[in-house]
């Protein structure tokens, strides 16, 4: 059998740009109850329903990037100001909560197992990040809670419409566990997902203020490396309290916030469930 030619970077950037983003079923089951409720519907309650799935966020915020107005001067990365922005009927009618991951991944209950490990490490990371912003007197916290929350969605993405290919990265990794991520994914795509997330950011036209907080060659800057950090302790955390990794990302987290990394470990440890990364 012949094997089947691999899609390029630029194949790719162009297939996603295409299209429909999965969203998970909790998040269009959240979202059509509000629906249904016009009384109490309203941007602040649709963004709380939003603000857990990585997909439905960058699925919003791709379409305001996509049909903002010419006179719109600040660029908007907050959930509740994009839907303010376009409104909740456009927001329903353009911007559909369908198709369903869960749907997207029929079949492949193994890739649906890892994509759900992800979006929870994502959760997970988004508070962090939020926390420690909030600890560091940012403002405009909630950007750097978002930031965290996408900071790995090409992967969720490519979890979604190439799970075969993920889960023989994930193979290739279980067989060499010194093989770096970088290097896993261009053997079985030719190109790094890290890659692909910037090539997505620029033709999507997302915010730039988003493109720098996603940048960790950006990390000097202190909400780059919250962002950055967050990212680390709840991938690592994800594999169990015990993790040798961790220490670093303590002693990383209170050079950050300036203070001892015992402290750190005290403040982060039980702060959310102890969700292992599935299966």
């Amino acid at each position: 059998m012949q094997e089947q030619r691999k899609r390029s970077l630029k194949e790719w950037v162009a297939f996603l740009g295409h299209v429909e983003i999965p969203v998970l079923a909790q998040t269009a089951r959240g979202l059509e109850n509000l629906r249904q409720d016009p009384e109490n519907l309203s941007a602040r309650g649709v963004a709380h329903v939003i603000r857990s799935d990585p997909m439905m966020t960058v699925k919003l915020l791709r379409y305001l990037q996509q049909h903002k107005h010419r006179v719109q001067e600040h660029e908007v990365v907050v959930v509740k100001q994009a839907l303010m922005m376009i409104g909740m009927e456009t927001f329903f009618s353009k911007v559909p909560a369908q198709p369903l991951v869960e749907e997207v991944l029929t079949g492949h209950l193994e890739a649906l197992l890892y994509l759900l490990g992800v979006v929870t490490r994502a959760h997970r990371a988004s508070a962090y990040a939020m926390d420690w912003a909030i600890r560091m007197g940012d403002m405009h916290y909630e950007e750097v809670r978002i930031a965290a929350l996408l900071y790995d969605i090409t992967e969720i993405l490519m979890w979604c419409f190439a799970p075969d290919e993920m889960i023989q990265i994930r193979k290739l990794q279980d067989q060499d566990r010194t093989l770096r991520s970088r290097v896993a994914q261009e053997q079985v795509f030719g190109f790094a997902l890290v890659d692909l997330q910037y090539a997505l950011a620029t033709e999507w036209t997302l915010p730039g203020l988003l493109i720098t907080l996603l940048d960790s060659t950006s990390a000097s800057q202190p909400r780059v490396r919250a962002v950055f950090l967050a990212d680390n302790l709840a991938r690592h955390s994800a594999k169990g309290w015990d993790d040798a990794a961790l220490a670093d990302d303590y002693s990383e987290i209170g050079e950050l916030l300036r203070i001892p990394a015992g402290q750190v470990e005290e403040m982060v440890a039980g702060k959310l469930p102890d969700a292992k990364e599935a299966p």
